[in-house]
């Protein structure tokens, strides 16, 4: 199948190209440059939760909760007050003169600076003291309006040191995106470059070295068209998008590496343009496309739970991954027809390794050694992986908010004074939603409610009780506290007919980790037995996809160790600059799900190859020696592409995209150095002849998904990896270089045969030989 699309690929080589870029061109222009406008703030919580149940009665009885939107902290100097004359003055009209200006974006604006000069919007000193703006738009629309008025919210020409910041739940979000949108920026100006410059030294060659880039932009200008178009009919949170350019990104471009290294392979061995064309797609064109599937796989999972933000990146990630395997064997394999040994035009060194044994290099020597010490290797790296999971024994959740902004951003300082100073007024508190109660048994729930413990004060009113609802609220002292604060208010007695729905962004957070928990397990049966299978039939054994798998759980296991002791325990934070805390619960299901995508993602590029040489007659330590050394070189290369990549979005303000990103380097770097090239080579030895078991059926599955039929040529001649059966050489040099076609003439033993090659000058030997 993959041999017949390869030749398809080039007979049709400069329509496809064409087509594709067009497609591509036209889906990104149409829809994905109106990507920003159509992105969701929202989706961070469980829809189906009692918490979000009370938002909704919330929503439909009071409308909206606006009043913590944006928070004007006004601070005097230390020989004044908030009351000097002049400052109350000037501010006090320039609140009057920004509602005046704006009657669309502001509901309403709360403020110590109007003629009550309401005490509970000031500090005892006097010193300090605030401003409450809330917005008119419900949604995504609240950011918009804010986007709108945010230029004209700080007054000017106060008097000297008088300073007035920036706080709320809308500011905070507003800082969130604006981070998040200079991730993509930093990808596209440092990421890139970089990346050429990589896959220059890799290649050797300006041509070569483009052509895995020209599939990682394709890709994300696909992909993000398709984000659009998706967020037309569901919500798609703004964090997809630097989550689809960074994995679509460096997806795509390791698609290329291999792609492109394998044709450079096939040209080197003597075939002609057109075969090693249909040898390209039919080897690593079919691995690239059966990896997209472990990476689509693992995705897929977050459609388990029930928040929006993880179905959200699940759709963006796997149309990025989807579309970079499809670019990966429809447009490279029609420019490698076109380019033919072209490819390797304007080079900068010698590349060709025709004739090379490459197992007897170092990427040989490694997995060789791996062997010969195969216990020690596998019990000393296990051990390793074991004692870096060990701090993910400590991990803490919690939910987003300015503690995920860099340490010195304005408004994370000015959210952090606000709470600290006004503990009454956080922007953040717990509700009770009371419906269905007269007075006495609201009384009963008010009175039970303020005995919890951990709250700033009491329980009161956030509005008057209409149709039967009573919203009661309250800050809690420390969100480390929100936890226990909402299980005590659990256990309250409700009375009989009475309803009481526990809200606010405390429960709301609690209740998203509680379900992201309860679906867990549920994802990781789906995704381990659908890779299991996935495996299976790609190398056409149980006990290869079963190795996988349990390696695959040792490295995300030390992974997840590593970022709990970073982004936890705070390893590291002042270098790097964020700071330790809690983490995001569905982002921790996030990185757990592109870890898993990714270690199953190499370890199908570097086992595919092994399979393909015990296809062709190879011993199973043959088999690893060879896999590892035609791979081993150019997974490196993968992974040190993708940590490039990583790497400018760890330097990203948002302190979830650092977790992703470092994250994702930890795991390479595991994956690509001690994984692959000891443990795997490892475990494989002592396994042995086991390594291959499978029921007849599986075995007869992988054949007809192409193993062996899709190969048109076989492995070198001895020199580079013995042969057990037969092998069909074309002529003498063919024989040289291992270049191999089908014959049906006589056997003669191999002896003779190198005796006649010896001989014979004319180069017309033309015979199938056994050793």
């Amino acid at each position: 199948m993959f041999t017949t699309w390869g030749r398809l690929a080039y007979r049709y080589r400069r329509v496809v190209p064409v087509v594709v870029l067009t497609a591509i061109c036209a889906l990104y222009v149409l829809f994905g440059l109106r990507l920003d406008d159509r992105m969701s703030q929202e989706g961070w919580d469980d829809p189906g939760s009692s918490s979000s149940r009370a938002a909704a009665i919330e929503l439909e009885t009071f409308g909206r909760d606006n009043n913590g939107d944006v928070i004007l902290l006004v601070k005097a100097p230390d020989d004044a007050t908030v009351d000097d004359p002049t400052a109350f003055r000037m501010i006090s009209e320039h609140l009057n003169r920004f509602r005046a200006e704006h009657p669309d974006e502001i509901s309403h604006v709360t403020s110590y600076f109007d003629s009550t000069r309401n005490r509970q919007l000031v500090t005892d000193d006097h010193r300090t003291a605030f401003a409450a703006i809330g917005l008119r738009g419900d949604g995504e629309q609240t950011l918009k309006d804010f986007r709108a008025v945010e230029d004209d919210l700080i007054p000017d020409g106060l008097p000297d040191g008088f300073r007035v910041s920036v706080a709320g739940s809308t500011a905070v979000a507003d800082a969130l995106d604006e981070g998040m949108a200079g991730d993509v920026s930093r990808a596209e100006l440092y990421a890139l470059p970089a990346v050429a410059l990589l896959l220059l030294v890799v290649f050797g060659s300006i041509i070569a070295a483009t052509m895995p880039l020209i599939v990682g932009v394709l890709s994300i200008l696909g992909s993000l068209g398709i984000l659009s178009i998706l967020a037309g009919f569901t919500q798609v949170n703004v964090f997809a998008q630097s989550v689809v350019t960074l994995l679509g990104l460096g997806l795509a471009i390791d698609y290329g590496l291999f792609m492109v290294s394998r044709f450079r392979e096939e040209l080197d061995r003597g075939s002609d343009v057109p075969d090693a064309v249909a040898t390209t797609t039919a080897t690593a064109g079919k691995t690239v496309v059966f990896s997209a599937g472990m990476v689509a796989v693992a995705l897929s999972g977050l459609f388990i739970f029930p928040q929006a933000f993880l179905k959200s990146v699940a759709y963006g990630a796997i149309s990025a991954v989807g579309l970079a395997a499809l670019l990966s064997i429809t447009v490279l394999p029609s420019i490698f027809g076109l380019l033919g040994r072209r490819v390797d035009r304007f080079a900068i060194r010698k590349t060709s390794h025709a004739g090379e044994d490459v197992t007897q290099g170092f990427w040989g020597r490694v997995p060789a050694w791996a062997m010969r010490h195969s216990k020690i290797v596998t019990l000393a790296i296990v051990a390793g992986l074991l004692l870096l999971t060990l701090p993910l024994a400590g991990v803490k959740f919690g939910g987003i908010n300015e503690t995920y902004l860099p340490p010195d951003n304005d408004v994370r300082q000015a959210q952090a004074e606000f709470d600290s100073t006004f503990p009454a007024f956080r922007t953040e508190p717990i509700k009770l939603v009371v419906t269905g109660a007269t007075n006495d048994q609201l009384v009963q729930v008010y009175q039970q409610a303020n005995a919890v413990p951990g709250l700033t004060g009491r329980f009161s009113p956030s509005s008057p009780t209409e149709n039967g609802t009573t919203i009661l609220a309250a800050g809690i002292t420390d969100r480390t506290f929100n936890e226990s604060v909402v299980e005590k208010l659990r256990e309250i007695n409700v009375p009989e007919g009475v309803d009481v729905y526990i809200g606010g962004t405390p429960a709301l957070e609690v209740e998203s980790i509680e379900a992201l928990f309860k679906k867990l397990p549920w994802m990781a049966l789906y995704v381990v037995i659908a890779t299991f299978i996935l495996m299976a039939l790609t190398f056409g054994s149980l006990i290869l996809p079963a190795k996988a798998v349990i390696m695959t759980i040792l490295g995300m296991g030390a992974t997840l160790g590593i970022l709990t002791a970073m982004f936890v325990d705070g390893l590291g934070s002042s270098f790097l600059g964020y700071s330790a805390g809690p983490l995001m619960s569905p982002v921790l299901v996030l990185i757990m799900a592109i870890i898993y995508g990714l270690s199953t993602d190499y370890e199908v590029f570097l086992v595919s190859r092994m399979v393909e040489a015990r296809e062709r007659g190879a011993s199973t330590d043959q088999a690893i020696r060879y896999g590892t050394a035609h791979t081993g070189s150019i997974i490196t290369a993968a992974a040190v592409i993708m940590i490039v990549v990583c790497g400018a979005f760890g330097f990203s303000e948002i302190v979830m995209m650092k977790y992703i990103a470092f994250g994702m380097i930890a795991a390479l770097i595991l994956d690509a150095t001690i994984i692959r090239m000891l443990l795997v080579p490892a475990v494989m030895h002592l396994l042995r002849e086991d390594n291959w078991w499978a029921p007849g059926f599986i075995k007869k599955a992988a054949q007809h998904l192409g193993h062996g039929s899709d190969i048109p040529t076989a492995i070198p001649v001895p020199g580079d990896l013995p042969v057990d059966h037969a092998i069909v050489i074309d002529d003498c040099e063919a024989a040289r270089h291992g270049r191999t076609v089908h014959d049906d003439d006589d056997l003669i033993p191999f002896p003779e045969l190198l005796a006649r090659l010896q001989a014979d000058d004319t180069g017309q030997v033309n015979r199938r030989i056994e050793r």
